[in-house]
């Protein structure tokens, strides 16, 4: 089996990577709200849990459904865990903590049994290299869901705790931490998905480790940093800007139900779904269906700079006062610069570093719905392939 299409020790350590900064972060965000919570500030501590229970939620239906849906596609599924196992432990909240526990359980006997599997006949070698994937399918499912809870609780709690800080002047050393493990989680998700996706992906080329990474990782970052900073800026500016913020939403959930997607097996869990996509596009661009984005991408991120540079300077015209602060002007160099480097990354990753199939179409981004193999169209057959591509 090629060593791209194996689940390696390394693999096994990030996924471990992975359950510690979920850990940190929700533990963090907790301890935070309950400093707040002792120190009078019951509407920050309320907002703080609120975002940590909206991430926690979504993502806990969106996997007892892929449990539930991986069980009637397999019915030799192994998990071992009835429905009203699977019930019991998404309405604890720790569905999460249990797919993490059950990858590793499964990695490690797999890495285990490897050595002996390597000299047997060709159907053991089958059967690992059937293990093999089984293992890299669950670790895209578990990227998906930490992509999930990074733009619905991470992202929003950053924002949250920006606008304390720079607004109210209330500063501690938990917050900090807090934020630091916030925006950890936005770079390992961001980054772990769009490995996992596109190595449970056969007929799409492996995204390597090295420049390609540190670019795609680069171009993430100074796009949705200065987009919080930006959000913050209008929140500050006046609160009722949380209401152009839901119509933002409103459009990319819109545009979602335009665009037909069909990720989910049942219609509910289809529109929970593109409401999530509609606050994912709050922040970041992706494509999430079978067609061309280079137009819809540029769009999107010309909207995106001028509704940046837009919040520093309503913030001058109408609160005069912020320009004395010790923060506006290093917020409004920020902003500019980390929105021109986020889009040069993004040009040099898609003009030279994006690793493309044979025949592949140089496009904005990769298809959701469709792709292209060999000249063939491709349609979605497993939910991987339905998928957004971020």
């Amino acid at each position: 089996m090629p060593a791209e299409e194996e689940f390696t020790r390394f693999r096994m350590l990030c996924t471990f990577l992975g359950l510690l900064f979920y850990l940190l972060d929700i533990g963090s965000d907790f301890l935070l709200s309950v400093q707040y919570f002792r120190s009078g500030h019951v509407t920050w501590a309320v907002l703080t849990l609120v975002f940590v229970l909206v991430g926690s939620v979504c993502i806990q239906i969106f996997s007892y459904e892929w449990f539930e849906d991986d069980k009637e596609i397999d019915e030799k599924d192994d998990k071992g865990l009835s429905t009203c196992h699977l019930i019991g432990i998404h309405a604890l909240q720790i569905g999460i903590c249990t797919r993490y526990l059950h990858l590793l359980k499964k990695s490690f006997k797999a890495q285990k049994k490897q050595s002996e599997l390597v000299d047997h006949a060709t159907d053991l070698s089958f059967k690992a290299q059937k293990k093999q994937s089984e293992l890299i399918g669950l670790a895209t499912d578990l990227s998906m869901l930490r992509m999930f809870e990074t733009f619905l609780e991470s992202i929003p709690q950053l924002i949250l705790q920006t606008y304390i800080i720079l607004e109210h002047n209330h500063r501690s050393n938990l917050q900090y931490i807090s934020m630091a493990v916030s925006f950890l989680t936005i770079a390992w998700a961001t980054v772990d998905y769009r490995r996992c996706l596109r190595q449970s992906l056969t007929y799409l080329n492996k995204m390597p480790i090295g420049m390609p990474t540190a670019v795609y990782l680069s171009y993430k970052i100074f796009t949705i940093t200065p987009r919080i900073l930006s959000l913050t800026l209008f929140i500050m500016l006046s609160t009722f800007s949380t209401v152009a913020m839901a119509c933002i939403w409103l459009l990319g959930t819109i545009y979602a139900f335009l665009e037909e997607t069909s990720f989910c097996t049942s219609r509910a869990l289809e529109h929970l779904y593109r409401a999530v996509v509609g606050v994912i596009l709050i922040f970041t661009f992706f494509n999430i269906k079978g067609e061309n984005t280079k137009v819809h991408m540029t769009l999107y991120y010309i909207f995106n700079l001028c509704h940046n540079l837009s919040a520093p300077i309503l913030l001058f015209l109408l609160k005069p006062e912020s320009e004395r602060t010790d923060y506006f002007l290093p917020i409004l160099f920020f902003i500019l610069v980390s929105n021109l480097m986020g889009l040069g990354f993004l040009g040099l990753y898609y003009s030279l570093l994006h690793p493309r199939g044979p025949g592949r179409k140089k496009i904005g981004d990769e298809m959701d719905g469709m792709d292209e193999v060999d000249g063939m169209a491709h349609e979605p057959r497993t939910r991987l392939e339905r998928f957004l591509q971020i």
